[in-house]
């Protein structure tokens, strides 16, 4: 596993991955998606201290793993790895909040977040709370 942010890897980054993987995985990081990532990295409590410079490295050194053999696999070993536990919603919420700006969730989508879902322990309770959030954030009048 290579580390190309040069620092230990931290819930910033682990996060980051997170929503690195929701954008990806229909294989297309849309501009959209891309400005999302960066205003919730902005915006967002739980970025509070976070070296905003560092968005591009991160982003590069998940798209690296994913790129490799078993990359989603290894990904998602790293996040739950580094993520306290107590962030496992916050991380579903952040993929949700990742794939809803389009106001289209895929197939493949739907597949990472039940990966998330599982490898997190996530009830579904949680889950289709957090999903509907985010439908209600996200809908056109």
């Amino acid at each position: 596993m290579q580390n190309t942010t040069r620092t230990p890897l931290n819930h910033y980054d682990a996060l980051i991955y997170v929503m690195v993987m929701a954008s990806a995985v229909d294989n297309g990081m849309s501009d959209t998606e891309l400005r999302r990532i960066g205003l919730v990295t902005r915006s967002l409590p739980i970025f509070e201290g976070f070296d905003e410079e560092r968005i591009t490295d991160v982003a590069h050194a998940c798209a690296d793993i994913l790129s490799g053999p078993e990359g989603m696999e290894i990904a998602l070993e790293i996040i739950k790895d580094v993520l306290p536990a107590r962030l496992y919603d916050t991380a579903y919420a952040l993929a949700v909040e990742i794939m809803a700006v389009d106001h289209k969730v895929r197939p493949e989508e739907i597949r990472l977040l039940q990966l998330f879902r599982d490898r997190f322990g996530l009830d579904k309770l949680t889950c289709a709370a957090l999903e509907r959030g985010a439908i209600a954030r996200y809908r056109h009048i």
